[in-house]
């Protein structure tokens, strides 16, 4: 991926938290994470993108109303959003993945690694999945542990389980 010429900052409300959404000129979905987590998603910007920092903008409609659509009970709407985001090969091959899990599924960090091509590459995997820049969009969220539990997401335990159960899943805690 090259670095777009702008990036832009969007806020948007959901049952969980104010949501950053930072997209690029041409409409494409380039990171979505929670307020209390800018720092974060700073980071991450700075990680694939240099100094190119985001400026106050709208969103393009269509993300907006995606994601309105999600929190509201349309969970395959998040699947309509194009995105485009820079890093490695792996992290877009885990990214991808992600994206292919349907709504009120789980799977193991080891499938994970499995579907995006190294199936020995599991903390890698992990790895990858952890500094996903997408959220809920690249839904991170449905990778649970072995046994069933939840284990670390970057928005939060709690944000997890919301988004789980959202979902219709009740995983082990």
């Amino acid at each position: 991926m090259s670095r777009p010429p702008r990036l832009l900052l969007d806020r948007q409300p959901s049952p969980i938290g104010e949501l950053l959404i930072v997209t690029d000129e041409g409409g494409l979905l380039r990171a979505v994470d929670f307020h209390d987590h800018e720092h974060r998603l700073d980071r991450l910007l700075k990680t694939h993108y240099g100094p190119l920092r985001p400026e106050p903008g709208a969103a393009p409609a269509a993300i907006r109303e995606a994601m309105a659509a999600y929190f509201a009970g349309d969970l395959a709407a998040l699947n309509t959003i194009a995105w485009a985001t820079n890093g490695t090969a792996f992290q877009h091959a885990v990214w991808t993945a992600l994206t292919q899990i349907p709504a009120g599924e789980t799977i193991t960090y080891s499938e994970l690694a499995r579907r995006a091509g190294r199936p020995a590459a599991i903390r890698a995997a992990g790895h990858a999945n952890g500094s996903n820049p997408l959220s809920i969009v690249a839904p991170c969220h449905r990778v649970i542990g072995m046994d069933g539990k939840l284990t670390g997401y970057g928005g939060g335990i709690e944000r997890k389980r919301w988004l789980l159960a959202h979902e219709g899943v009740r995983p082990g805690s």
